[in-house]
């Protein structure tokens, strides 16, 4: 057999950029040393797996024959690999909890990924804010948690994930909508609707206005995103979300973000886990798995 492991990953990682310099960062290799792997594959196979449109590289109708077959070849490659631990191969189950941001943009596809890969590992999931995910790690109830924000407490362990941001909005008949920016005593002044007290956003929002805005007016708490999205998207209300959350919204017109240039709320999302919580392999798998997943597909913020 004349192909090796190297080259098909080559292939696939080119595939999913459409870009010989973006594959060969991902990979950690130069571009000349990707471009090489490449066109070895392609004299071996003795077929173009890539043609040129533009700036990108798409695949040939040889390259999309291929590219199921080598993933496939890829996938059990890393099943030998990080699928073993102490000579029995990776099954059971890990409790998850997630914060609703991470729960509904980013979880679905690395469960999807996790199952693909590895699919004798079971996933449970629970949605709720990031304190009640906090005490569930702590409590037992959930074997790693995703959180947003940071956590200030000894018993757990905390490794950042990917970035994050808060927008503030108002509906497009707002009267700062039109504004070109929005100045911190305007926003004292308006009518708010937030997420509650204890997740993960409200205190980031919190943090972020603190020393700006001594009394907030806010009327109403809600626990879901939805329901704050509708309220304001019709209401004479402002609001503060994830930057996910409220993205579509922007573009198809019913939201407006505003531009408060004092406040750029960033944030990360990060796994944590107790402690004193033995070795586990299972929530070592997720976190690599996750940790993947975002160098391949970046959020875009």
């Amino acid at each position: 057999m004349r192909y090796s492991l190297k080259q098909l990953a080559v292939f696939d990682t080119v595939a999913d950029c459409g870009s010989v310099s973006q594959a060969a960062e991902l990979l950690a290799l130069t571009q000349s040393a990707t471009s090489m792997s490449l066109s070895q594959l392609e004299r071996m196979l003795g077929r173009p797996l890539f043609e040129r449109k533009g700036k990108r590289l798409i695949l040939t109708h040889w390259g999309a024959w291929l590219r199921p077959k080598a993933k496939r070849l890829l996938r059990d490659a890393k099943q030998i690999e990080l699928g073993f631990y102490d000579q029995h191969l990776l099954s059971g189950e890990i409790r998850l909890g997630a914060s609703q941001t991470p729960a509904e943009h980013l979880v679905p596809d690395l469960i999807s990924i996790i199952d693909n890969d590895f699919p004798e590992i079971r996933i449970s999931l629970g949605v709720q804010s990031t304190s009640s995910v906090i005490d569930g790690v702590l409590d037992y109830r959930y074997d790693l948690g995703i959180i947003e924000g940071r956590v200030d407490d000894n018993r757990l362990h905390q490794e950042p994930w990917c970035m994050d941001h808060l927008t503030i909005v108002a509906s497009a008949h707002h009267p700062f909508a039109k504004r070109e920016r929005v100045s911190m005593a305007q926003l004292e002044q308006a009518k708010w609707i937030l997420r509650e007290h204890g997740s993960g956003t409200r205190t980031a929002f919190e943090s972020a206005i603190y020393g700006h805005i001594a009394d907030l007016d806010v009327w109403r708490e809600y626990e879901h995103i939805p329901v704050i999205r509708s309220m304001v998207a019709n209401g004479p209300y402002l609001t503060c979300l994830p930057y996910l959350d409220v993205e579509r919204y922007i573009e198809n017109g019913k939201l407006v973000a505003l531009n408060v240039p004092e406040l750029d709320i960033a944030r990360s999302l990060s796994f944590v886990w107790r402690a004193d919580m033995a070795e586990n392999p299972l929530v070592d798998c997720f976190k690599r798995e996750g940790i993947r997943m975002m160098k391949r597909h970046p959020m875009v913020m």
